[in-house]
């Protein structure tokens, strides 16, 4: 006699392969498998530790280079501090010798980067915004030229820039230095980006609504809110400048329009070449000064900096 099925008991399973309701977990990490070493934490950690080192080591000689005198120049471990510590009198002697030469190579140097780095970011602040926020003919195709002078490096450059400054005259000027510096075709492109981030297209069709025209929508109202851009740019371009060596070596001949970078070369080249070794301990104070401005200016626009840089990270 045959057993009467009941209501709700469980069905058996079919031999189809039904599976039941249990969720599947996770697939299993193979057995033995484990982490790069390198992706770890304390890898991670001992490669920025070495990224540290690479960066500041150097800064640290220069440092304690800067605190000896001539003989404990050569005679001494380079990461030792002077017996002496004659800093002072090293700074003292740096802007003494030659006149103050190197004064002036400071002021040129803050001219052709602070004035310069100024004038680029409003020119690439303003062309970033017109590419991302106006519509004009051959739009994408000029930025697409903008885009080409990014990729094409500067010292590429520094001769074509010298014959058509010896063209029109500005050779050995101090024109022919500062007004290349004026041209910063990576400043337009991250204008553009940030511009498409921080400025709504609603709040420009409300200005334009209101009967403001396209010059004071971006001065009044784009502008403060690329506070950050204009920032970021300014410090990519007042470093570049700065640091800038084969233009001025190619533009310049006149001592008294050098950058602090070439004057320092022409120091070492003479410690090396003439057998001057008291120009040697000259071009190692001046490096640490010129240093200086660098990190000042670093330290005290780091808030915009970092805020720039994060530009678009968290939507």
């Amino acid at each position: 006699m045959t057993k009467p099925l009941t209501l709700g008991a469980p069905a058996p399973a079919a031999a189809s392969g039904r599976t039941s309701g249990r969720v599947p977990g996770p697939p299993s990490r193979p057995a033995g498998r484990r982490p790069s070493a390198l992706l770890s934490k304390t890898g991670v950690t001992a490669m920025l530790g070495l990224a540290a080192l690479y960066t500041l080591l150097p800064m640290l000689w220069l440092v304690l280079s800067a605190t000896k005198s001539r003989q404990d120049l050569f005679a001494t471990n380079g990461f030792a501090p002077g017996r002496h510590f004659a800093l002072l009198d090293n700074l003292g002697h740096l802007f003494q010798v030659d006149d103050g030469i190197y004064l002036r190579w400071i002021v040129n140097t803050v001219l052709y980067a602070g004035a310069g780095a100024l004038l680029a970011t409003v020119f690439s602040v303003a062309a970033g915004y017109a590419f991302d926020k106006l519509a004009f003919p051959v739009k994408e195709k000029l930025f697409a030229f903008v885009l080409l002078g990014v990729m094409v490096p500067g010292t590429a450059l520094a001769i074509p820039l010298y014959l058509i400054a010896a063209k029109v005259g500005l050779v050995n000027t101090f024109w022919g230095v500062f007004l290349p510096g004026l041209v910063f075709p990576f400043g337009v492109y991250l204008a553009r980006v940030f511009s498409a981030a921080y400025v709504p297209d609603e709040v420009l069709e409300a200005a334009r609504i209101d009967g403001a025209g396209e010059f004071r929508a971006f001065c009044r109202i784009a502008f403060p809110m690329l506070a950050p851009a204009f920032v970021t740019i300014f410090l990519f371009q007042f470093t570049q400048i700065w640091n800038s060596f084969f233009l001025p070596l190619v533009m310049l001949s006149d001592k008294n329009l050098f950058p602090v970078n070439l004057g320092l070369y022409v120091w070492y080249s003479s410690a090396l070449s003439q057998g001057h070794p008291q120009d040697y301990l000259l071009a190692v104070v001046g490096s640490l000064v010129s240093v200086a401005p660098l990190v000042l200016l670093f330290l005290m626009l780091q808030r915009f900096w970092k805020s720039g840089m994060t530009a678009g990270a968290i939507k």
